[in-house]
C-alpha cells in the first residue's frame, strides 16, 4: 500500500475530520471532486511546510512523494477564513510561508505544525483569535434546516464560505452518494432512479466529473476489492 493513514471525526463544531498518514512509496491516484477545503501539514526530509487545499470541483489526480507525514484537517461546510477567501484557493492549493522550526505564517502570527492529537487545540486558537469562523447560514442550510432567506443572501452566503454555489454542492453530493451505491452492489439503473438522475448516460457523465470513474468502473473496483 502506497499511503498508510488513520483517521478520527472531531468534537469541534468547525472540523470534520483529521487525517494522518504516511506515503510508503511514490505514487498517484485519481481523487474525486471535494466540496470541503483542507489545512494540510507536511514533513518529509527533514523539511515542513503547510497548505491550504481544495475545494476541488472535479475530479483529478492526487500524487506524492515517498518519505512523508501528513496531517490533513478537514473543515465543515460553512468554515472559512475571512482574510483568505475560499474562492482564491478554488482549484488549487496555496502554500503558506514558513517560519522558524516547525511553524509557519497565518495572519501576520508564527503557528506551530498540529500534529494528529492537538489539531482540535489548534483549530480552536485559530477561532478564538477570529482567523477561522462558522457561517450560521451555510452551516443551517447545509444541515437541512429550513430557513426564510431570500435566494440572493443564501447564495452570497455560499459563494463567500464555500466558493460554490448550493447547486454545484448538490450536483457533487449526488454524485457521492450515486458511487456509495454502487460500491455497496446496488445495481447501475436503481443507482440511477434513486438518486435522481435522467438517465444511466446522466450518471456515467455526473460520475466521471464528480468521481473520475465511470458507473462500470466503481462497480468493478468495489468487487474485486
Amino acid at each position: 500500500m502506497s499511503i498508510l493513514h488513520q483517521q478520527r471525526l472531531s468534537d469541534s463544531p468547525y472540523v470534520e475530520a483529521v487525517t494522518h498518514g504516511w506515503t510508503m512509496s511514490e505514487g498517484s491516484t485519481i481523487r474525486p471532486a471535494e466540496i470541503n477545503w483542507h489545512m494540510v501539514f507536511v514533513k518529509e526530509h527533514g523539511r515542513s511546510h503547510s497548505l491550504i487545499v481544495g475545494p476541488w470541483t472535479t475530479a483529478g489526480v492526487a500524487s506524492w512523494d515517498e518519505g512523508a507525514e501528513i496531517l490533513w484537517v478537514k473543515f465543515k461546510l460553512g468554515v472559512f477564513m475571512p482574510h483568505l477567501p475560499v474562492r482564491d484557493f478554488l482549484d488549487s492549493e496555496e502554500t503558506l510561508p514558513g517560519a522558524a522550526g516547525k511553524s509557519f505564517w497565518l495572519k501576520s502570527s508564527a503557528w506551530q505544525l498540529p500534529d494528529f492529537e492537538n489539531a482540535d487545540t489548534f483549530v480552536n486558537r485559530l477561532v478564538r483569535d477570529d482567523i477561522l469562523i462558522l457561517d450560521p447560514i451555510v452551516d443551517a442550510a447545509s444541515r437541512e434546516q429550513l430557513l426564510d432567506v431570500p435566494s440572493r443572501t443564501m447564495r452570497h452566503h455560499f459563494l463567500r464560505a464555500t466558493g460554490l454555489t448550493q447547486s454545484r454542492i448538490r450536483q457533487m453530493k449526488r454524485a457521492q452518494q450515486a458511487a456509495a451505491l454502487l460500491q455497496q452492489d446496488v445495481p447501475i439503473l436503481e443507482a440511477v432512479h434513486e438518486v435522481g438522475y435522467f438517465d444511466q448516460p446522466h450518471l456515467n457523465r455526473a460520475l466521471k466529473q464528480f468521481i473520475g470513474h465511470t458507473p462500470a468502473q466503481i462497480v468493478q473496483s468495489s468487487q474485486s476489492g
